[in-house]
């Protein structure tokens, strides 16, 4: 297992941390999985090298400065109240907080460069125009090191939105030609970002470590009354929904609705999904035995997890799979398809099905509803062996890629 990430790290070189990805993304009181991966940095590297930390950011203004500490931490803290409770938020609210942040968040002129300072990013953003990450780096007279979250765009276009594959190329072509070092989620992130690297004739600095999974505040505990699934993810043609609402037609026609256990789908409409918002809002056989979540609180998603038969993620492709190791910490069984991402994410716990193989999941999904599971009982036993995945490791890797572009 890796150092935490505060063991030896009070000294080396000034690190700035972009928090332009949670900046954009003020008028949005549900989070995604960049955006907590952001959060992670920020308040990982706070509690690790609070000395070393500073804060930037591509303003809303279009404009790149430095966000005072205490600013930022407030930003922040503010940020997780906000993606907590959500409540009912109303669109004129939000707008009002997000302008007041944006007053406080204004960027400063950078001061006089620091000498060895790596300039951190954990998101895509900003990266589909070079010139603004070369200003940055130009002003700041930085390394640049940047955590890469998947190719999906390129190795499967036709998941992406329709622009979405050039869009990524620009991104991974500003990291190829700029980045002194990169960190990837997972391996299979990094094996398919090196072919990339090899064709550009540079060698950054490389390495994989998977993202941290939160130690869950609600632990595993069957939900009273009836029983249920849980599915998250963003509604795009990727996650394949489509297998799962399938499997439930087929099922509430056999048995009846009312019957079968619910189908809990959590996850924001994405794009390209017309055939699986049809099936949702235009089954008859799914109206009552498939629910639609699209905006839920942090922790009424826990809530949710803790109390789910079992998480079912049939995804063709992933660049990592927080929700997986999410489940499995909480103590939740994980049915999901049998990607390297995936595996990396579940180890030996959770059970890998090919995602066209519907016969296959049925069986599965059957006995996971049944009062005495096989497979529940399967992973309770592996469970015992498996630790989760650590946001200290892999900071400790992030820090020791910093240090080594500081020698």
């Amino acid at each position: 297992m890796a150092r935490p990430a505060t063991a030896g790290r009070s000294s080396g070189p000034p690190i700035i941390l972009d928090l332009s990805r949670l900046v954009s993304r003020l008028l949005h009181p549900t989070p995604t999985g960049v955006d907590r991966v952001e959060m992670a940095y920020a308040n990982g590297l706070q509690a690790a090298v609070p000395d070393r930390l500073r804060f930037a950011a591509v303003h809303s203004t279009g404009l790149y400065g430095r966000i005072p500490t205490a600013h930022a931490l407030g930003f922040l803290r503010d940020t997780e109240a906000l993606w907590r409770e959500q409540g009912e938020w109303s669109r004129a609210a939000l707008r009002r907080r997000a302008l007041s942040w944006l007053w406080a968040l204004r960027p400063q002129a950078p001061p006089r460069p620091e000498p060895g300072a790596v300039f951190v990013q954990a998101s895509p953003n900003h990266l589909t125009d070079p010139r603004v990450t070369q200003r940055i780096l130009a002003r700041e007279r930085a390394r640049f090191l940047v955590l890469v979250h998947d190719l999906i765009p390129l190795e499967y276009p036709e998941y992406a939105r329709p622009d979405g594959a050039a869009l990524h190329r620009k991104r991974v072509n500003t990291i190829v030609a700029h980045a002194d070092a990169v960190l990837a989620n997972s391996q299979a992130t990094l094996d398919a970002l090196t072919p990339y690297l090899r064709a550009s004739g540079r060698t950054p600095l490389a390495a994989a470590a998977p993202l941290g999974t939160e130690s869950p505040a609600i632990k595993a505990a069957p939900a009273p009354g009836r029983p249920y699934f849980l599915c998250v993810g963003t509604i795009e043609p990727r996650k394949n929904h489509l297998l799962l609402l399938n499997l439930w037609r087929r099922w509430a026609e056999r048995d009846g609705a009312d019957a079968i256990p619910l189908l809990a789908v959590v996850g924001r409409r994405g794009w390209e999904n017309e055939q699986v918002i049809d099936m949702l809002e235009r089954s008859p056989a799914l109206a009552g035995c498939v629910e639609e979540h699209g905006r839920l609180s942090d922790g009424e998603v826990q809530r949710l997890m803790a109390g789910a038969r079992a998480l079912l993620l049939p995804s063709f492709a992933e660049g990592y799979g927080m929700p997986v190791s999410e489940a499995i910490s909480t103590g939740v069984p994980v049915l999901c398809s049998d990607l390297p991402a995936l595996r990396e994410a579940g180890g030996p716990v959770a059970n890998y099905l090919d995602p066209l193989d519907g016969p296959a999941w049925m069986a599965a999904v059957a006995d996971l509803a049944a009062p005495h599971s096989r497979i529940a009982a399967d992973q309770e036993r592996r469970r015992a062996g498996w630790h989760p995945p650590a946001w200290p490791d892999h900071l400790a890797v992030l820090l020791g890629l910093v240090d080594r572009l500081a020698a």
